[in-house]
């Protein structure tokens, strides 16, 4: 989702609304990189949010600009049968918005624990990271019926090379060098669009 499907890091987003926007960001750039382990890098993120009021999350929703070529892209996907999901390491807050606007079947990411109102700093349930999308991708293919060399995984950081090694097409979307390294195919423009011929959709 963050900076494939959307232009921005919703961490880095609600970081600016808590004042620790430079140094989340850092840690995020760090992370996507594949310098520190996501999981790690996350919960420390996400310590640095405690206190915040959740009507924030709000606010940094209304500010995200979806990735040019979004919309045209899960259309021409949904016209012509094929199932969509967001697995992410962001959050349930915005990827639950993102996928009913967009009509994506699914979505499977963190959710951030919020009690009276306010943020606690801490994620409820496991993290979702590298290795929790690649287990739902599998989940989701043998759920719908889909043979593995049948499945696409897009994305930009480290975070999604072992979903992209799963999948039958790993796509590197104007992504840190690590990922265009070892992905099966990377776009460099940011326009979704341009993975219609990729996947092979009329």
């Amino acid at each position: 989702m963050d900076s494939t499907l959307i232009q921005a890091e919703c961490i880095d987003e609600i970081a600016k609304e808590a004042g620790v926007g430079a140094e989340v960001s850092a840690v995020t750039e760090a992370a996507m990189r594949g310098e520190l382990d996501f999981a790690g890098s996350l919960t420390k993120r996400v310590a640095l949010l405690k206190g915040l009021d959740v009507r924030v999350l709000e606010r940094v929703y209304q500010r995200i600009e979806l990735m040019p070529g979004a919309e045209a892209l899960v259309a021409a996907l949904k016209r012509s049968g094929v199932k969509t999901a967001i697995l992410s390491g962001g959050f349930v807050y915005f990827a639950s918005r993102f996928t009913q606007r967009l009509g994506i079947d699914v979505y499977h990411c963190n959710d951030l624990e919020v009690i009276d109102g306010k943020l606690t700093g801490k994620v409820l349930g496991p993290i979702v990271g590298a290795e929790g999308k690649a287990e739902k991708l599998i989940e989701l293919a043998e759920q719908w019926g889909v043979p593995m060399q049948q499945t696409a995984a897009v994305g930009d950081g480290a975070n999604d090379l072992k979903v992209m090694a799963v999948s039958g097409l790993g796509v590197a979307f104007c992504a840190k060098p690590k990922v265009q390294e070892q992905a099966d195919v990377a776009v460099n423009e940011k326009d979704l669009t341009r993975l219609i011929p990729i996947l092979g959709i009329d």
